[in-house]
């Protein structure tokens, strides 16, 4: 047992040393690899698990993914363009036959599957917060 969890939380570190990489690297995607990490850290160490859920740039990715209420709109239509404009590149850069179909291959599952995920409300939580605890009369007047 204690040897898989070795394995898990070296896994963990690895994607996410790799997902860094890939912030710089059009080839490489960040979110999948900082997700993967997270996985790997849920399995093996609740310290690097909580570490990376708090962290300022990764958390909110990993919190998003948890909590199963979908993605913002505006993150999935830039997440969408930004990975096509890194294959682009890429495409462009290599110009080989294989890495182009595997490339648009990639793309083509990738931006089904976000276009598939549900849409969260873009609205922040302590609007709608206030919103529930105005009085009756307060949403009449603003209505």
């Amino acid at each position: 047992m204690q040897g898989k969890r070795i394995l898990y939380l070296m896994l963990g570190w690895f994607s996410l040393i790799t997902g860094i990489i890939g912030i710089f690297l059009p080839l490489l995607p960040t979110t999948p690899l900082v997700l993967l990490a997270a996985w790997c850290f849920s399995r093996s160490s609740v310290r690097f698990h909580t570490w990376l859920i708090e962290h300022k740039f990764f958390g909110p990715i990993v919190r998003d993914w948890q909590s199963s209420d979908g993605i913002p709109r505006k993150a999935r239509n830039r997440a969408i363009i930004f990975m096509w404009a890194g294959m682009a590149i890429s495409i462009f850069i290599v110009s080989r036959l294989w890495a182009t179909v595997g490339l648009i291959t990639i793309g083509l599952c990738v931006s089904i599957y976000l276009l598939r995920m549900p849409l969260r409300s873009e609205t922040p939580i302590a609007t709608e917060a206030e919103e529930s605890l105005k009085s009756p009369k307060d949403k009449d007047e603003t209505s």
